[in-house]
């Protein structure tokens, strides 16, 4: 897709003037009018938006870099229409400092779009985006504009800003982490989701300072299984198990259960996947059982191999329990 569009980019460049200021009018005069917050528009016979307006953004970024205002604030009209997440990032590698200062006060802007772009425009690690090194190496620049955002009244916004700090814990986790534990005082319920989110990477990989930032102490528990109802699975097919639980604690304990995958690679060794299950709380002495079953079926990430796999429990960030089944691949 994004190859499409760089195509239409370079043929639609070669028929605009030379002249920026003119190259510019054209791209405005073809954006739609509606700037509305709807996020499903087509262009139609008005003007363009939508995906549309991604091969107009890519040629702001290629001829506006001398003049980062009147590209920024092209961008800023184009984003209203559907993004300009990807040809912000430029700018921001050229000169974070100065790039940072116009976006800015784009936090308060009334368009939930600008207002998103700010967040999502300075993700270090914006999945399709050229990666911000300096970002990368460095969040604090972006921070204060998150602290802005963290309580947006779009989800859509916040969304984005939990997918931001998401991308930081990659390479700062305990900086998310202490992001988390002041986040979490006194939060309503949206920012509670918001730091949910943010921090879904790290609660999976057990991170201890993540967890107490959500009060997920060392579980207290006994536990029997997890046990698979069908040891021999067939590709294309579930396998099914269970685990009985029980409090071994004296009051209540939050419980965030996960189990783990460890699929068979190509050189016969196991790598460990986490998947999300679920949440509880779990009161002295009551027991839980638990049931799942996991399509072992074909994605476009993985590559399955037969053979002797695994499954276990991660809880609160602890590992518990290990059984084994084998996957049997259809036979060409």
């Amino acid at each position: 897709m994004k190859q499409r569009a760089r195509l239409i980019a370079d043929v639609t460049a070669r028929h605009l003037p030379e002249d920026l200021d003119a190259r510019f009018a054209i791209l405005r005069a073809v954006l739609h009018p509606d700037t509305g917050e709807s996020f499903d528009w087509s262009s139609d016979d008005k003007g363009i938006c939508g995906w549309g307006v991604m091969p107009l953004s890519m040629i702001v970024s290629d001829c506006g870099m001398d003049d980062f205002e009147k590209s920024f604030d092209l961008l800023k009209d184009m984003t209203k229409r559907a993004t300009a997440e990807f040809d912000v990032r430029p700018f921001l590698a050229a000169d974070q400092e100065r790039a940072l200062n116009i976006m800015a006060p784009w936090t308060s802007d009334p368009n939930v779009h600008v207002r998103r772009l700010v967040s999502e425009g300075t993700r270090p690690r914006l999945p399709w985006g050229m990666r911000l090194q300096r970002l990368v190496e460095d969040p604090a620049p972006a921070l204060p504009l998150l602290e802005a955002l963290k309580d947006d009244p779009e989800e859509y916004v916040r969304r984005s800003v939990a997918n931001h700090l998401n991308d930081i814990a990659k390479d700062h986790p305990d900086l998310v982490a202490d992001i988390a534990a002041r986040w979490l005082e006194d939060a309503d319920k949206n920012r509670q989701k918001l730091v949910r989110h943010a921090c879904r990477s790290l609660i999976k990989q057990g991170h201890r300072a993540t967890l107490d930032a959500f009060g997920l102490g060392a579980p207290e528990i006994q536990l029997d299984g997890p046990t698979i109802g069908n040891p021999d699975v067939q590709y294309g097919e579930t396998v099914s198990f269970s685990a009985d639980l029980k409090s071994t604690g004296k009051k209540p304990q939050d419980l965030v259960i996960d189990y783990v995958i460890h699929f068979k690679k190509a050189n016969g060794t196991l790598a460990p996947k986490v998947f999300k299950w679920t949440k509880t709380n779990l009161k002295a002495g009551e027991s839980l059982t638990l049931e799942r079953a996991h399509a072992i079926k074909p994605i476009t990430t993985r590559v399955y191999y037969g053979g002797t796999q695994a499954i276990s429990l991660r809880i609160n960030g602890q590992d518990f329990g290990y059984c084994e089944f084998e996957l049997h691949m259809l036979v060409k």
